[in-house]
């Protein structure tokens, strides 16, 4: 019985000792994490890593705590930290946490899914990420306020950080606080954003060094959106449906909806439908009523062969036809919808007769996956213990926009700013052909709209894959995206040659 209880005594102290508070010289009083240790292997390496899950106390100005911000902080054992890489990660929405990053293509464990990103019958697994970025960076996983645990302080108005500048400020505030709290400052420092992202780390980039005089080195766009005026279509304002035309000209060929002669050769038909699109297309969407039939006649003609859908279906769409209705009319006539996050992926509405699709199945694919295997994996290996729910997707509407009020947000700009003063900024522009949330010749065309000057045009590099919004689920691409990003780390690391 002795034997029996000292056995128990020495379990329950062990679990307490694993959940405790770290208290040690890196981590202050106003972090509470649970911290754990774990190793992944890529390829014949095996890294070591200590990681640190819980919350950072983030402080205005005045040091009066306003929230709590959850956080996963993994960092490579043996190390000098001065020396190491350290990276901030974060998806988009406005309103998801970091999951699909931290889960999908980052972080040391991944969701399990087909080679293609096919979800697996339920129960999900959870395996070892051999393309995790630990061999080339530390990395920090960071929900914001209303994601994740992430949740303001009490008594504090959660609109405070639900908005663009507001957004911006409050994750830039948790940047500088974790630097100093875990002794980073010296560190080489990456931000990689995915989708809305994307839109916070640009402006985070200017953010931190017009405030704290945080350079950093280089930023990770992946699936980007950086201008919302060529990304967010209206009545009266036609650029998106240009910009939008060689992503349906994509789909169309993964679809095989495209004529023998497109079909053969997909980079020559984005070429093809790319010329198109900011040719004769653009054109004709300028003229409006001022375009004769004819012409009319023979724009319906061009855009049917690049989108895979009837001239008459174009015609009846005025040569504007929304993304909306394109899920729903490509393979209409097989009762079968694509993918808005990855135009691979098919469904199937109640009915063919509907204009719009009922829900996204290239999100329905990985919704389930990822949701259980971020609850697990918190749980299970990075012992961390939270009674109330985990919120992939934070309830922040509306979002703030009112610091551009009647015209559209565009943050280009703002990366503009921050690599004409930061000369060594160098920046990651990922894209997938099949992603609609963020179209890749938008992304383009943002970049080559950010008018940088010639020796600042080098610091940008583009890097496009054959999948969707989440291209690292698609193994073929993850192996990519990993050699992309060694490579991209390998770049900006460079020692700069002075002229």
């Amino acid at each position: 019985m002795r034997l029996l209880l000292l056995f128990v005594a020495l379990t329950v102290s062990q679990y307490l000792c694993a959940q405790k508070e770290v208290k040690d010289f890196s981590v202050p009083a106003s972090v509470h994490v649970v911290k754990s240790s774990g190793s992944v292997k890529t390829g014949t390496a095996t890294i070591p890593y200590t990681a640190y899950t819980g919350y950072l106390d983030l402080k205005n100005d005045t040091g009066k705590m306003i929230a709590k911000v959850f956080f996963t902080y993994y960092r490579k054992e043996n190390e000098t930290v001065e020396k190491r890489p350290l990276t901030f990660a974060f998806n988009g929405g406005p309103g998801s946490s970091s999951v699909w990053l931290h889960m999908g293509g980052l972080g040391p464990k991944r969701v399990k899914l087909e080679k293609d990103g096919t979800a697996p019958a339920p129960p999900y697994q959870i395996i070892n990420n051999e393309y995790t970025w630990l061999d080339k960076t530390d990395l920090v996983f960071i929900d914001p306020v209303a994601t994740g645990f992430s949740q303001p302080a009490s008594g504090e108005n959660t609109r405070q950080f639900h908005g663009f500048n507001e957004d911006v400020q409050s994750v830039g505030s948790f940047i500088r606080h974790f630097l100093s709290r875990f002794e980073r400052w010296g560190s080489p420092k990456f931000l990689a954003g995915e989708s809305y992202g994307t839109t916070r780390a640009a402006g985070l980039a200017k953010f931190l060094q017009d405030s704290y005089r945080i350079y950093i080195n280089g930023i990770f766009l992946i699936s980007p959106v950086l201008n919302f005026g060529t990304n967010d279509y209206y009545i009266g304002h036609d650029l998106p449906r240009a910009l939008y035309i060689p992503s349906y000209t994509a789909a169309a060929w993964y679809h095989k909806k495209l004529a023998p002669a497109l079909q053969a050769d997909l980079q020559k038909a984005l070429k093809e439908s790319e010329e198109f699109a900011l040719g004769a297309y653009a054109t004709a969407l300028l003229k409006g009523d001022w375009m004769s039939e004819t012409e009319k006649q023979q724009i319906a003609e061009k855009m049917s062969y690049y989108t895979g859908l009837s001239k008459a279906y174009c015609l009846q769409a005025n040569l504007r036809v929304d993304e909306n209705r394109f899920y729903k009319e490509l393979r209409r006539s097989e009762g079968l919808t694509i993918g808005r996050l990855d135009a691979r992926f098919t469904g199937r509405d109640i009915d063919d007769a509907g204009e719009y699709v009922s829900y996204d199945p290239s999100f329905s694919n990985i919704d389930g996956p990822f949701t259980t295997a971020m609850n697990d994996y918190i749980n299970r290996d990075l012992l961390f213990k939270e009674e109330k729910a985990y919120n992939i997707f934070g309830n922040v509407y509306p979002w703030n926009y009112n610091n551009v009020q009647n015209k559209f947000l565009n943050v280009a700009e703002n990366l503009r700013d921050a690599m004409t003063k930061n000369p060594s900024l160098k920046v990651y522009v990922g894209s997938g052909y099949y992603d609609f949330a963020t179209p890749y010749f938008t992304a383009k065309y943002d970049v080559a709209h950010m008018f940088l000057r010639k020796e600042a045009q080098g610091n940008v590099r583009h890097y496009f894959y054959n999948s969707g919004h989440m291209y690292y689920i698609n193994e073929p691409d993850m192996v990519q995206f990993k050699k992309d990003v060694n490579e991209f780390f390998d770049w900006s690391l460079r020692p700069s040659v002075q002229p």
